[in-house]
């Protein structure tokens, strides 16, 4: 596997994870990209659901070196 990770905090909960900055789920802030874990993603999804809205479906990859 090739490819740029980057170790950073997440923008909702705070906690560092490991993620390819170009396919890891994010969101726009201040017109910069913020990224968010996995664990948010899922909350985040639970709550799109529940809303009727699509679930955010990270792509192969954007998580960590260990994937």
């Amino acid at each position: 596997m090739s490819g740029t990770f980057a170790l950073g905090p997440c923008w909702a909960c705070g906690n560092l994870f490991a993620f390819n900055p170009e396919l890891v789920p994010s969101i726009v802030v201040d017109e910069v990209r913020q990224p968010l874990c996995l664990d948010c993603v899922g909350r985040a999804n639970a709550l799109r659901r529940e809303q009727g809205q699509p679930v955010i479906v990270p792509l192969p990859g954007a998580y960590g070196v260990a994937e």
